[in-house]
């Protein structure tokens, strides 16, 4: 099993050119099918056949994972097995024709601007670490970039005086203004508590975690949810929560949806209108509470 996987990962680390989150994702969700494979007695992925593809389905269902989830480890087994029918170690993939149940793309899950406040206003910028958070945050809101874009920033990606950031994207650099108090908590923790943290390896990373390295994905989320509770927030704070919020916030007040895709760095406008449906259900829902709750119409 293990051998199988060790070919694998070095297969999409030297050729393939997923990204590294894709490449994470593929390799977490084989090892999880052959840990499977294993538990039932099965002592090579090379002898599985489709029933047992089949039943692996089951399994996750039985855990309750999520239709999505379930859809992307079927893709990541059935790639798995494209690597192995290329090595010549089989001849049919036995997960090619295995179904799943189509999943229903959930609208995405905004915070509102009593929210956005709320979460800004937790971290205490008296602390290094906090003084950080609190940059990160306003960074994050005032620009809707993703997190493994955050996270990778450098300080020369930053304008200050400007107030612009260069965000270099998988697909490209874009260019996205600053409003002035994220610039105002960058420049805080750049000027005041940056060096404090950093050290000689920490090159010029922006955002760095308490042992002087790039900030991770994982250790920023933490930070976020951490946060979330600190402020009362009952909604579930995902990787792309503040992303989301800072594109419904936007259309809300005016901006075009070619701009956001521009901003969000969307290649597909289809990936930005998702926010049109949930302000037209957004609007939808206030439209029938006005016209139909007997104390929405009293003064």
């Amino acid at each position: 099993m293990n051998d199988y996987y060790s070919l694998f990962r070095d297969y999409l680390i030297n050729q393939k050119s997923n990204s590294v989150n894709t490449r994470d994702s593929y390799l977490r969700d084989v090892s999880f099918f052959l840990d499977y494979l294993s538990g039932m007695g099965i002592v090579s992925p090379t002898l599985a056949e489709e029933e047992d593809v089949d039943r692996y389905v089951d399994h996750l269902r039985e855990l309750q994972r999520s239709p999505t989830t379930i859809s992307r480890n079927v893709a990541s087994v059935r790639c798995f097995y494209k690597f192995l029918i290329f090595r010549g170690e089989m001849t049919d993939n036995p997960a090619k024709t295995v179904k799943v149940d189509k999943s229903q793309k959930k609208l995405p899950q905004v915070l509102s601007n009593e929210e956005i406040d709320l979460l800004l206003a937790q971290p205490r910028v008296t602390d290094a670490k906090g003084c950080r958070d609190k940059a990160m945050l306003e960074l994050l809101y005032a620009t809707g970039i993703r997190v493994s874009e955050l996270i990778n920033l450098d300080i020369s990606d930053l304008n200050l005086r400007a107030g612009m950031l260069r965000c270099r994207g998988s697909k490209g650099d874009r260019s996205i203004p600053v409003y002035p108090s994220a610039i105002v908590a960058v420049s805080d923790y750049i000027y005041r508590m940056r060096d404090l943290i950093a050290d000689a390896n920490s090159g010029d990373a922006l955002f760095v975690n308490l042992n002087g390295s790039r900030l991770t994905r994982q250790g920023f989320w933490k930070i976020v949810k951490g946060y979330a509770e600190e402020a009362g927030i009952t909604k579930e704070i995902t990787p792309h929560t503040l992303r989301h919020s800072f594109a419904m916030h936007l259309l809300q007040n005016g901006a075009s949806v070619k701009d956001i895709q521009t901003m969000m760095g969307h290649v597909d406008i289809s990936s930005t209108q998702v926010y049109v449906r949930l302000l037209d259900l957004d609007n939808h829902v206030k439209t029938v509470y006005n016209d139909c709750h007997p104390r929405a119409k009293t003064g």
